[in-house]
């Protein structure tokens, strides 16, 4: 008798099942009340962490962020630094640069210069010398809403997978989000 092979089930290309958690926290976070969003995000980061899950470090980083913008920073900063470590383990270069950029701008920004050295020699120590950290500009993409329509993070194009040309797919839940031209 002969077997079929194993495929997967088509996957539907419509909104996946966001945990309400989730949009949760990311409402938290635009209602601007960052210490309530930053507990939700630590819990969503623990679970990651528990299943080894692919978007751990994101999760990481937005609650570091959360403590960060609530004036916590010594509480925000190991989020930062373990989401940071996260990327440069599993040799992920672009979004450890990405990432690791934007909390050295944001923490200058925000007076925390100590802080923010602290990770810009955290990169210049892990990152490989010939690690090709510029934007992918191959040609135009779409221009994406500015949240997810599934679980209300902000979209930045620089940091999303893109699917195609028009979708890209949330760093967060992984929901496609079409974009405009």
């Amino acid at each position: 008798m002969r077997r079929r092979p194993f495929r997967r089930p088509f996957r539907r290309g419509g909104p996946r099942r966001v945990p309400p958690e989730l949009r949760r926290a990311n409402e938290l976070m635009e209602a601007g009340h960052f210490t309530q969003a930053a507990e939700a995000f630590e819990i969503i980061a623990r679970r990651a962490d528990a299943r080894r899950g692919p978007r751990a470090p994101q999760f990481h980083f937005r609650t570091g962020q959360a403590y960060i913008l609530a004036g916590k920073v010594e509480s925000g900063m190991p989020h930062i630094k373990k989401a940071l470590a996260f990327f440069s383990a599993r040799s992920q270069w672009e979004p450890l640069y990405r990432f690791g950029q934007r909390a050295v701008d944001k923490l200058n920004d925000l007076g925390h210069t100590t802080q923010a050295e602290e990770i810009a020699d955290y990169l210049s120590n892990n990152l490989p010398e010939k690690t090709a950290h510029t934007q992918r500009t191959s040609h135009k993409k779409a221009t994406l809403p500015t949240h997810c329509p599934g679980c209300g993070a902000p979209l930045r194009a620089d940091e999303v997978d893109w699917i195609d040309d028009h979708t890209a797919e949330c760093i967060y839940c992984s929901s496609p989000v079409r974009g405009e031209y």
